[in-house]
């Protein structure tokens, strides 16, 4: 080689060494990243940035992470530390933070728990044996004398929603109030303990006695009726009436219809509340509303001496996966109602009717009494309708001149977890609607948009047992086919070279 060549070729080396230098600066000065996820997941929202911009003095973030964890854990690292980048660069330097890995020695570890980040046990795979290891996955922000804490950072939990309502959380002086009506057989707010974890964040919930002052009753934005059991008296419903006509938000989580597992009987329900919604224009229908997409409930079959469970399908539980384009119901995959009934709107053009929730393609009514009858066989016949709406936006002028509105669920249950030692734990979209709907009514910052900005299972679509069938066979046959296809082309061509090469003047 010579050294002119070897001049040039040092010279190119030297050339790309400075400009991956140079770019390495540049990305630790000037940090951004791409996002091509369909949520945006890796994007701050303009709720977040809203946030750290009104920040008027820092928040220090301490994240206890273990380093050494399993590689679906080390990705959760991995994000929240380019999260917490973004947060820095977001706030003007007002976001300070730091990891710590709290396995390194007793006394930090001892100090993470004091913090209140406690440790959580998780299956490792070491030398084909699979073994428990203690790990921290715990955040502690600190403002001022303030502090708040996310516990454990699981595989797909809405960093940003948590990131964000813990620094908003520290940064507000008093809470809003939300009103909880107690006096009709409602819940309390104890039977709700997933929801009002989620509003304990942002809220200050209070019960809520209807038969206060209208002056009382006006300091809360937003009140909700969550699954009343008993009639609501006339002065209470007008006291409604005057809450709306000041501009008042209402939640409502009505059942029309219940079922009795315990008699297998299906019946209707009155408080009053209906022919109040009726006279808004807002018909919630005395039936049950059945899916072929639905849950299933479990019976008991015995088969000599054993006895076990079976899980059957039961189409007055439908799972609900077609949503309206709104922020109550953006990111939501799958609610399942109990035995919700249809809702209509009869009202005029003054009024904004928007349908949150809609039951499938396959669905249909039933109107009360009914009884249950496990050993149904449900077929097409059974599901006329299409796309009935079991959740509904009212809004408009609904009461007097000033703008109001109402939210309605025609499931009073869907939320509700129970009290006593078991209490029946709901999935996140379930409450995310609850807490959603609250929100939207009455926070303005938009940190609804974040509560289900994760990752979240996307399961296919149920099919037909014939097409289940042709799919199977599909994949079983389809190789094969290709594999003879292929054989048969291959055989003809050596067979084409033979005959080529016994011809007379082949060369």
């Amino acid at each position: 080689m010579s050294k002119k060549n070897f001049k040039s070729i040092s010279t190119q080396i030297l050339v790309i060494i400075g400009i991956v230098v140079v770019v390495n600066i540049l990305a630790d000065q000037f940090y951004f990243r791409l996002d091509f996820t369909a949520d945006k997941r890796y994007t701050l929202s303009k709720a977040t940035r809203d946030i750290l911009e009104s920040l008027n003095e820092p928040v220090t973030i301490t994240a206890y992470f273990t380093e050494d964890v399993p590689q679906q854990l080390m990705k959760v690292r991995k994000d929240f530390r380019e999260l917490l980048v973004e947060y820095a660069n977001a706030s003007g330097g007002n976001v300070v933070y730091e990891f710590v890995d709290p396995s390194k020695s007793p006394e930090m570890e001892q100090k993470a728990m004091q913090e209140g980040v406690m440790p959580s046990i998780v299956n490792v795979r070491e030398r084909d044996q699979m073994t428990q290891k203690r790990v921290f996955l715990g955040v502690v922000m600190k403002k001022g004398d303030e502090k708040d804490i996310i516990p454990v950072l699981q595989p797909g939990t809405a960093m940003e929603y948590a990131l964000s309502s813990g620094i908003k959380k520290l940064s507000i002086i008093e809470k809003p109030l939300i009103g909880y009506v107690q006096g009709h057989g409602e819940p309390s707010r104890a039977a709700l303990q997933q929801a009002m974890s989620s509003l304990d964040i942002l809220y200050d919930v209070k019960d809520v006695d209807l038969n206060n002052s209208i002056a009382d009753l006006s300091k809360y934005p937003t009140i909700a009726i969550v699954a009343p059991a008993d009639t609501f008296p006339l002065n209470q419903l007008e006291n409604l009436d005057q809450y709306l006509a000041q501009g008042g938000s209402l939640f409502i989580a009505l059942n029309r219809v219940e079922g009795d597992f315990s008699t297998a009987q299906g019946k209707s329900v009155y408080t009053g509340l209906e022919d109040w919604l009726s006279s808004k224009g807002l018909i919630i229908d005395n039936n049950f509303v059945v899916d072929a997409n639905c849950g299933t409930v479990g019976v008991q079959q015995k088969s000599g001496f054993m006895n076990f469970t079976t899980q059957i399908s039961f189409p007055y539980l439908p799972r609900i996966k077609t949503f309206g384009d709104h922020p109550i119901t953006k990111g939501l995959e799958e609610v399942m109602l109990y035995f919700p009934s249809s809702i209509n709107f009869t009202g005029d053009t003054s009024l904004a009717f928007t349908p949150l929730a809609r039951s499938s393609g396959k669905s249909g009514t039933i109107s009360p009494p009914v009884y249950f009858d496990i050993n149904k066989k449900w077929g097409q016949p059974d599901f006329p309708l299409a796309g009935l709406t079991v959740g509904a936006v009212l809004s408009g002028t609904i009461q007097g001149n000033t703008e109001s509105t109402i939210v309605v669920i025609s499931d009073g249950d869907f939320a509700v977890n129970g009290e006593g030692q078991r209490p029946q734990q709901q999935s996140p979209d379930n409450v995310s609607l609850l807490v959603n709907s609250i929100d939207w009514l009455s926070d303005e910052t938009g940190l609804i948009e974040l509560r289900t900005k994760a990752v979240t299972s996307r399961p296919l679509d149920p099919l037909e047992d014939g097409r289940k069938t042709f799919l199977k066979w599909l994949n079983f046959l389809l190789p094969i086919v290709i594999i003879i296809i292929l054989g048969i082309i291959r055989s003809q061509r050596k067979r084409n070279i033979r005959v080529k090469r016994m011809e007379e003047g082949y060369v």
